[in-house]
């Protein structure tokens, strides 16, 4: 029974041996391929367009944004606002009166996505509502809000 530990002690250190050595041999192999790559290797340049290169369009906006003009946004006029329980909703008819948290004559909120962009009072026009922009938000101001 000794002798065939001792045997089998023997195999499994010669089967390590083995493992190392094609280990080894693998890992060489892998550093000439990369070696190899290395050497191949070209950095890729002019990938993308320079935003700043192009002529302008008549809204002085460089002509490769004109692409991204088209896209639609939402854009929300808000009076105010208000939470509601879901109770007093549902006996909500027409005629009720929901308070919400504006006041009147206080300007209104404009949002686009969500994002307030500005603030106005309500016009009317030819018999339709409108909004005129009386406070237009810095992009910086966006910013800051955003991060809070």
């Amino acid at each position: 029974m000794t002798e065939q530990l001792e045997e089998g002690q023997t195999a499994g250190a010669a089967d390590e041996e083995v493992s190392m050595d094609d280990w080894a041999a693998a890992m060489a192999e892998q550093e000439t391929t990369d070696a190899a790559q290395a050497d191949n290797v070209q950095p890729a340049t002019n990938l993308f367009q320079e935003l700043g290169s192009g002529s302008e369009s008549s809204l002085n906006v460089p002509s490769n944004l004109d692409m991204i003009l088209d896209i639609p946004v939402q854009l929300t006029v808000e009076l105010g606002r208000t939470k509601i329980a879901i109770r007093n909703l549902l006996q909500l008819a027409q005629g009720s009166v929901v308070e919400l948290d504006g006041l009147a004559g206080e300007p209104m909120d404009v949002l686009v996505n969500g994002c307030l962009i500005a603030q106005g009072e309500v016009v009317v026009v030819n018999d339709k509502f409108g909004i005129r922009l009386t406070d237009i938000i810095t992009p910086a101001e966006r910013i800051r809000r955003l991060q809070k």
